[in-house]
């Protein structure tokens, strides 16, 4: 009696044991898929948002070049796109002013990429808060007062970051899929890239510098493929606002 009561106890120890490890997998599993990277008590940065109205957000970086935006614009504006989303640099976009309120009166969302082109997470806060101060001066002289949404040059960020852009106001916006359209991989490459794991709530990161000499061509297909599968681009405010976003830490 005395051996089978403890046999029945360990079996019944194992069980639990089995059952709290299988747990811990499964929430592990769910904490790294979910869609935004954020601090423990704080700060956030989205990168994709759970949607169920099968949306879908184009951003475009801008930081350099005098002639791929227009081009860019010119393909949205043909295919009926007038909600994409163009995150600028400031110190481009103080440049070029007239592309900057074609953006702008055709319908596109405005964010920011600071002031210079630098790799925040190289940088002190202060150093951090000058860049986009700087920036904040530029939209505010172009008439762009409510720029709320930040993507950090490169996508590079930490926790300093996150909270530097907190507490100026920012929302900070990553992707999830990446179109890899700078290096000019082909036209049907870049469309593969956006297209193959296309799914609802997906943050597109496109580029519109001089650099990505591919991405006007590849985008008619891409917003083809789009429409065929049923999904509606929308800016990224409109696409955070329909959504639900929850939290991961990051170092």
């Amino acid at each position: 009696m005395f051996y089978a009561l403890n046999g029945r106890t360990l079996k019944k120890a194992l069980i639990i044991i089995c059952s709290a490890f299988f747990t811990a997998v499964v929430l592990y599993a769910y904490e790294m898929n979910r869609p935004v990277f954020s601090l423990p008590s704080g700060p956030t940065a989205v990168y994709k948002v759970d949607n169920a109205r099968n949306e879908v957000a184009l951003t475009f970086d801008i930081s350099w070049g005098d002639e791929n935006a227009d081009k860019i614009l010119d393909v949205l504006k043909q295919h009926g796109i007038q909600n994409a989303t163009f995150f600028l640099s400031a110190s481009w976009a103080e440049r070029h002013p007239a592309v900057v309120k074609r953006i702008k009166e055709e319908g596109h969302e405005i964010g920011s990429m600071g002031y210079n082109f630098v790799n925040y997470t190289e940088l002190e806060n202060a150093k951090i808060r000058q860049d986009l101060m700087m920036a904040k001066k530029v939209f505010d002289m172009l008439g762009m007062k409510q720029v709320e949404l930040l993507r950090p040059p490169g996508g590079n960020f930490n926790k300093n970051v996150l909270k530097v852009a907190q507490s100026l106001g920012y929302t900070v916006v990553h992707w999830s899929i990446d179109s890899k359209d700078w290096l000019n991989p082909g036209t049907d490459q870049i469309v593969e890239n956006v297209t193959r794991d296309l799914e609802p709530g997906d943050i597109v990161l496109l580029h519109a510098s001089d650099s990505a000499k591919q991405t006007a061509k590849a985008l008619p297909k891409i917003i083809a493929s789009m429409k065929e599968n049923g999904y509606k681009n929308v800016n990224l405010s409109e696409l955070l606002a329909n959504g639900e976003a929850e939290s991961r830490g990051i170092e």
